[in-house]
């Protein structure tokens, strides 16, 4: 099968006329905007890519591309041979290439040719010039968002009961569009069970690394599964799906920010004998966005932050708050 390239893969994009961004602290890397409303120009151009190349021809090839904003009008493109994770990507080749823009165009390119990015999506060509194919702007969604808890499971918090259900976390704080704020421990304890969770992380161009969008899913609140904006990043343990020191995600599912996203996590305690011996590691399941990242993993040891180190009890859910306004919505669990 033939492979296109990336840099054939990405280019330019018209800005849509957009106003001037002049929120006054958005070059600030702890600037983060919660809303569509508040992100500016840049946010519009981020997001993900796919189509056919080829088409027509006898080696037709998907490609997925994520188009990552920087801050100040700058953006990096991973491109996705077979489609993007978790939607025919292979995870053996993907190509990162910075963009350059002139004028109205953003450009990303290399030897072995261009792409344009314009009105939502990037028209491809060889280093000959020759167009050969067309990726579109995609919105992806998880299959598991919204969600309804089971009958007999504990709806920890409902943003459409926000006011009641907030009050079953410790510092439970709401927004005034009925969201739950970082930073809380449900009162609740668990042993074993399935959680649900839908996160959104905020846009936060001009921040890197662990500045970005972090916060943290501490199952029975001493592992945590990891939540921040790796949108484009290599899927590490300290990224968003990886359990923190412990694990990488088998793939980085990561959404844009200011998408829903979702967690769908099976734990089960470590086990111990009446002498207090432990018997069988904590293990540990994990759905993002409905893709499997973490398979029956078992966890050594507590990972670091969290509130809960003793493995031998029942532990609450723990949402970190690093600093960075990540929201929460349709949380339950059900025990097994």
């Amino acid at each position: 099968m033939k492979q296109f390239p990336i840099c054939a893969l990405l280019g330019c994009y018209a800005l849509f006329a957009l106003a001037p961004f002049s929120y006054a602290d958005s070059k600030s890397p702890k600037w983060a905007a919660t809303s569509v409303k508040e992100a500016g120009p840049d946010f519009q151009i981020q997001g993900e890519y796919s189509g056919i190349l080829g088409e027509g021809s006898n080696d037709p090839l998907k490609y997925g591309a994520q188009v990552i904003a920087l801050g100040d009008g700058k953006f990096r493109a991973v491109g996705y041979p077979g489609g993007l994770p978790g939607d025919g990507w292979n995870q053996e080749k993907k190509i990162t290439t910075e963009g350059k823009k002139s004028g109205n165009v953003i450009t990303f390119e290399s030897e072995d040719g261009r792409g344009d990015l314009e009105d939502g999506k990037i028209t491809i060509y060889d280093a000959e010039g020759n167009e050969v194919g067309v990726l579109k702007k995609v919105n992806r969604k998880s299959p598991t968002l919204g969600k309804k808890a089971p009958e007999g499971a504990t709806v920890l918090f409902d943003s459409n009961k926000a006011k009641q259900t907030v009050k079953n976390f410790k510092n439970g704080r709401i927004t005034e569009d009925g969201l739950l704020k970082e930073g809380v421990t449900s009162k609740k304890t668990f042993k074993d069970g399935h959680l649900h969770l839908e996160f959104q992380l905020p846009f936060m161009p001009q921040a890197r690394g662990q500045g970005r969008s972090n916060s943290g899913c501490y199952v029975l609140g001493r592992y945590e599964v990891q939540i921040l904006d790796s949108f484009g990043l290599e899927g590490k343990d300290n990224e968003c799906g990886g359990i923190y020191k412990l694990g990488a995600p088998d793939v980085n599912m990561c959404f844009p920010p200011l998408s829903w996203q979702t967690y769908d996590i099976d734990f089960q305690s470590a086990k111990y004998d009446k002498e207090g011996n432990k018997t069988a590691k904590a293990r540990i399941t994990v759905k993002h966005n409905g893709v499997t990242v973490h398979d029956n993993r078992e966890i050594d040891e507590p990972t670091p932050g969290g509130t809960n180190k003793d493995e031998a009890i029942a532990g609450p859910l723990f949402l970190q708050d690093h600093s960075n306004p990540v929201r929460f919505r349709n949380i339950w669990v059900q025990e097994k």
